[in-house]
């Protein structure tokens, strides 16, 4: 997912995104947001995988509606660990190519984010751009211990506590088998 930070003319910067957790009339329209912002079916297809794998949990797949209710982002949670400590993975975060650098794709992750911590969750990684997750609360996975049985970028790694003066738990994360790591 891109940065939100400029602006796309054709649709501006909303402070009115509808977010919500994903229903299941909201399946196509997610696919379709997540295979047009990767260009590939692959991530699409890793979504649809997600949902009949126990590390789905409801109303942790969060859209981001326009004006007119139609879903132009999307954002994901499901289970993971750190070492054994359960844990949440954001993958994928998708916005629709026209609506990206709009705030859809923030509205979603943090709406994601806030649903977590209003279900007691305490930890959230992402493998993603380390100049787009940090203004959330992430940081480098690293500094904390934390790491993957791939290598991957360390600035790429991020994690983050949900509760302010939690402490991440050090240790290697473990996805849920869809994501195949």
């Amino acid at each position: 997912m891109n940065d939100d930070s400029s602006v796309s003319p054709a649709h501006p910067v909303s402070a009115d995104w509808a977010v919500r957790a994903e229903t299941p009339s909201d399946v196509p329209e997610v696919r379709r947001i997540v295979r047009a912002a990767f260009g590939r079916p692959d991530e699409a297809d890793l979504v649809d995988a997600l949902r009949d794998d126990p590390a789905w949990i409801d109303g942790l797949s969060v859209v981001a509606a326009d004006r007119g209710g139609r879903p132009v982002g999307h954002a994901l949670l499901t289970r993971c660990h750190i070492g054994t400590v359960p844990a949440l993975c954001l993958a994928p975060c998708a916005v629709l190519p026209d609506y990206q650098r709009t705030g859809a794709g923030s509205a979603a992750v943090r709406a994601a984010l806030d649903a977590a911590a209003a279900m007691g969750e305490r930890y959230v990684t992402v493998l993603g751009h380390p100049e787009y997750y940090p203004r959330f609360g992430f940081g480098r996975a690293s500094g904390h211990g934390v790491r993957l049985t791939v290598e991957v970028p360390d600035e790429a790694l991020m994690v983050m506590a949900l509760r302010p003066g939690d402490q991440v738990p050090p240790g290697t994360i473990r996805y849920a088998e869809p994501f195949g790591i």
